[in-house]
């Protein structure tokens, strides 16, 4: 049985800083493609970025030079590194693997 948890979220302030994190078990993240999405309240959700099996990365536009995705395979854990963040960022973040989803982790941006 897969299951993914994410951790990490919170409160920022606006041009701060936070990792979220998303230990997998039951599937093995190297050799898969690794996501990440979020929906803010209102909203679809949306995709954010992912990591292929490879290390290739990509990203959403509005993401892009602030966040990066990253993987330890030693810890079966996924990253998702977010810098500068902005009022807009807030949502609630999902990961997603081989088809399963995480609960997510809330993520607010707030002054």
């Amino acid at each position: 049985q897969v299951q993914l948890v994410e951790s990490g979220g919170g409160l920022v302030q606006p041009g701060g800083s936070l990792r979220l994190s998303c230990a997998a078990s039951g599937i093995i993240l190297s050799i898969n493609t690794m996501s990440w999405y979020r929906q803010a309240p209102g909203i679809e959700r949306e995709f954010v970025a992912l990591i292929n099996w490879g290390g290739g990365t990509k990203y959403a536009d509005s993401v892009k030079g602030r966040f990066t995705i990253s993987r330890d395979n030693a810890k079966n854990t996924a990253y998702l590194q977010m810098n500068n963040v902005k009022l807009e960022d807030t949502a609630v973040y999902y990961c997603s693997c081989g088809g399963s989803w995480g609960k997510g982790t809330l993520v607010t941006v707030s002054s």
